[in-house]
């Protein structure tokens, strides 16, 4: 897995590089701004970036601009973003680029190098990987007679950390349950939002799309 960095803090691109070679992660190139990202990426083009939302020169939405100009010039390259604000509007903007391949962490996520490492994964596969606290936020703003209703507490949990781009290993160890009961509980999720098995589709992105589609 081959990843470049983006973001104005030196020091954070450092600390992130360093984790994520601890996790087998290789980091091709590190850049401070999206201009500077794009420049490295002209000789070697990596399975995913991260990038930080508000860089130079106005420190506003320069990551997701970033974001969506990369999508747009390289369909399959995963774009995990990393960022200080809890924002839902951020994160819907993101997803609207895709929404597969894409995600949206909070930076205080960044110590647990192996949810890093899960969530890179998750976005070079195509699926969406989105912060828990984001998940929390939408579920709460979802609308009446949503299909997440008809979840149990013990579901939503699963699909909150389907969501946040971690395999059914990670989820077990999260919860304290094993694979099998995951992949049943993973099983009732789709059941209930009406999610058919299909050869073209990817249902781990359907049903996080769901719960997106229920709070817009």
């Amino acid at each position: 897995m081959r990843v470049m960095l983006c973001d104005d803090s030196a020091l954070f691109r450092r600390g992130v590089a360093l984790l994520l070679e601890g996790v087998g992660v290789e980091v091709t190139g590190q850049a401070r701004d999206v201009a500077e990202l794009m420049t490295l990426m002209r000789g070697h083009l990596p399975d995913a970036v991260i990038l930080d939302i508000r860089m130079p020169p106005t420190f506003t939405d320069e990551g997701l601009t970033g974001a969506a100009a990369l999508r747009a010039a390289h369909p399959r390259l995963g774009v995990l973003v990393l960022s200080t604000y809890a924002e839902t509007a951020y994160a819907q903007r993101l997803l609207e680029i895709g929404p597969r391949g894409v995600g949206y962490l909070l930076k205080d996520r960044v110590d647990d190098a192996a949810a890093i490492r899960d969530a890179l994964a998750r976005v070079i596969e195509g699926e969406p990987v989105v912060d828990g606290e984001i998940i929390s936020r939408l579920f709460a703003r979802r609308k009446a007679a949503s299909p997440l209703d008809r979840l149990t507490e013990r579901e939503r949990s699963v699909l909150t950390l389907m969501a946040e781009g971690r395999s059914n290993q990670a989820i077990g160890r999260r919860l304290h349950l094993g694979v099998k009961t995951i992949e049943g509980h993973i099983a009732a999720i789709f059941a209930k939002l009406g999610l058919e098995s299909a050869p073209d589709d990817n249902r781990r992105v359907l049903a996080v799309l769901a719960w997106i589609q229920s709070a817009a």
